[in-house]
This record gives C-alpha cells, structure tokens and sequence, in this order.
C-alpha cells in the first residue's frame, strides 16, 4: 500500500520551460506549490492536453507573443491551461470553480 502525502505539501511536479523553442525545452521538475491569491483556484491536474495555444506560447511565435509573455525567456515556466482535477484550494473570492 502506498504511504499517504501530507495534507499540504510545498513542493509538486511541473512540466516546464525556462526559454522558448522546441518540445525539447520542456523539463519535468519539481518546483514550489503556488499559493492561491484572492480570486484564485488551485487545481491538482489529472490530465493534461497540449493545444495552439500552448504550442505559441512554448515556441515564443509569433514574436509579438513575446511583448507580453517575455521577450528574451518566459514571464511564467508552467505551461497548460487545458486541465481536469481535483479543486484543492479557492481563494475567499472566488465565486466558481467550473
């Protein structure tokens, strides 16, 4: 049987990307849990998909992408926003969670 995780852990797995370009600058690491602000949710992932959105933003193209997500590296490593889970957390403004 498989030991239980603590109620609230620190740290968590991430597929990441610290500059722009191919599927080959993708890591998985282990980085720090987020903490949910104000109007937030925190999501712990179960699946996962890749769209043309994500596509764009791993390869920084077209380059006026790069105005807002960062010109030289990205603002942000963790990439998706196609997901379903478990809701873990909300924030105490939140008014929805779907």
């Amino acid at each position: 049987m498989a030991a239980k995780a603590p109620a609230y852990q620190t740290r968590m797995k991430a597929i990441v990307r610290e500059r722009y370009g191919s599927p080959d600058v993708l890591e998985l690491k282990d980085v720090a849990r987020p903490v949910v602000d104000d109007d937030g949710v925190l999501v712990r992932v179960r699946a996962a998909s890749i769209n043309a959105y994500d596509w764009h933003m791993m390869r920084g193209l077209p380059f006026l992408v790069r105005l807002s997500e960062g010109l030289r590296k990205p603002k942000r490593t963790a990439m998706g926003v196609d997901v379903a889970g478990q809701v873990e957390a909300v924030g105490k403004n939140a008014i929805s969670t779907r």
